[in-house]
Formats: structure tokens, sequence, C-alpha cells
């Protein structure tokens, strides 16, 4: 089964939807999950931020929402998110695939709290799907940076100059509130997880053009507005094309980490 966390309404283009409540030993995830069927494949959506968008990034219910996923049979999951550029060369309305990321939330991220596990994490996005994910982006002839650095903050704020100045000079891609812990979670239940990221801004703005101002919610919203279509696409033409086999590291993640 295939796993997709996204806004509120990806879930649109699946056949044969329903919806099932799920608790977890860590409550109930950020919603109910739809299930259904792309091309004949079985198919579970969660809106990362609930149906109303009630869940801020820092309250996101991010165990209870891999847990579920993993009681369903999910073995594979794709994650969207809005982005904020680091970089001008990076722009709204482009994608990126993220290949690492560096954590500045403060969150509960293990499932391991009552025994020695040290997960690795060196790769921590699956390159099997994150390589089906970019030669379909290149196909359908859509702006993709195929790998990047995301940082990731603990919100809901958003970054001062300084804080973002700080990121830029680290050479690092794209900022985001949400990524983690949830690829880390994915990978200590054996899933591979591989991100879509969507540029929807600048950050903090760009300092050499005054004309781009600092991130608003109201310019990440009509950003994402305007490329949903698109990222529903995208994740319809890739299913298909996902195979039952796993050969990755993602699929044996514990064998090794267990102490």
């Amino acid at each position: 089964m295939l796993g997709v966390i996204g806004g509120s309404g990806f879930y649109s283009f699946l056949e044969e939807a329903h919806t099932r409540r799920i608790e977890t030993p860590f409550g109930k995830p950020s919603s109910d999950i739809t299930l259904g069927k792309i091309h004949g494949k079985d198919v579970a959506f969660i809106a990362r931020h609930g149906t109303k968008h009630q869940y801020s990034p820092h309250k996101v219910p991010y165990k209870a929402n891999i847990w579920a996923f993993k009681e369903l049979g999910v073995e594979r999951i794709i994650a969207v998110s809005a982005v904020g550029s680091l970089k001008e060369s990076i722009k709204p309305g482009e994608f990126l695939l993220p290949d690492q990321f560096v954590n500045f939330s403060k969150r509960d991220d293990t499932f391991y709290d009552e025994e020695t596990v040290h997960i690795n994490v060196a790769d921590p996005y699956c390159n099997e799907l994150r390589e089906i994910i970019n030669s379909e982006l290149i196909r359908m002839k859509f702006p993709v940076h195929t790998k990047g650095t995301i940082v990731v903050v603990q919100g809901p704020r958003f970054s001062t100059r300084a804080e973002s100045t700080f990121f830029r000079s680290q050479d690092w891609d794209i900022i985001n509130m949400t990524q983690y812990p949830e690829n880390v979670l994915a990978r200590e239940q054996e899933i591979c997880y591989a991100n879509i990221s969507l540029i929807t801004d600048y950050d903090t703005g760009v300092k050499s053009n005054p004309n781009i101002k600092p991130v608003d919610i109201q310019e990440i919203l009509r950003v994402l507005k305007e490329n949903n279509e698109k990222i529903k696409r995208v994740i319809f033409e890739i299913t298909p094309k996902i195979s039952k086999e796993r050969k990755c590291f993602c699929a044996t993640a514990l064998s090794n980490a267990k102490v």
C-alpha cells in the first residue's frame, strides 16, 4: 500500500474512496484515513494538518500518523510539503526532492522510548522512491531540483532575517516546519519515505531585490492553489510505476539498529 501525506483535498483523485477512523497508542491521526485506489493500487491518505487545517506544525500528531499507516500495511510514503526557498535559483512554483535535512525543531521524535534503537538516517529519504518521482516530474516537464537540504524549524512562526541569513550561509536550500520528525518516524517503522517539496516563497525575501518581500501565509496558499492539480497529477502518474518489491535500505532499517 502507498501512503500519501498532504494537504486537505489531495485524496480527490482516489477511486472507490472511503474513510476509516483509526486509534493508535499515540492518539488519533491528523485526520481519518481516506482509502482508495489509483490504477488499481491501494492508497491511503492523511491530511497532515487536519481536514480543516486545525493542526499547527508543532501540534501535528506525527507519531499517530505514521503508526496508523504502518497498521494499515503502508510500505511507502509520498509526503507533499510547502517550503520556502533559501536560494534565488530555487524559485516559487518549482519542485525540489530533498535528500538531506537539518533539524531545528523540538519534538517527540522516536517510537523507541523503552528500548535502545539507533536508527541509521545518513540518507533519510528513500533513494528508490526519489528516483521514480524525479523521473516522472522530468517526463511531465515540471521544473524540479533533484536534490537539496531542507532546514526544519519548529514553527509556527516564520524565520527572522538573521536566522534565514544563517541558513543561507550554510548553503542549505529550502526551509519547512513539518518534515521532521515525519521522515525519521517512517524510517523507524521501515517505511520508505520521499518528499515532494513545492517552493511557495523566498522565506525572508531576497536582499538584492527589495520587491521580493518576506513570506506571508496568503502567498503560500496562493502558490499552493495554483499548483495543487500538478501535484495530484504527479502522484497519479507515479503510483503505477512503483514496484511491489523493495530493494532499498528502508525495508530493513531495524535489522542492525536495535541494541
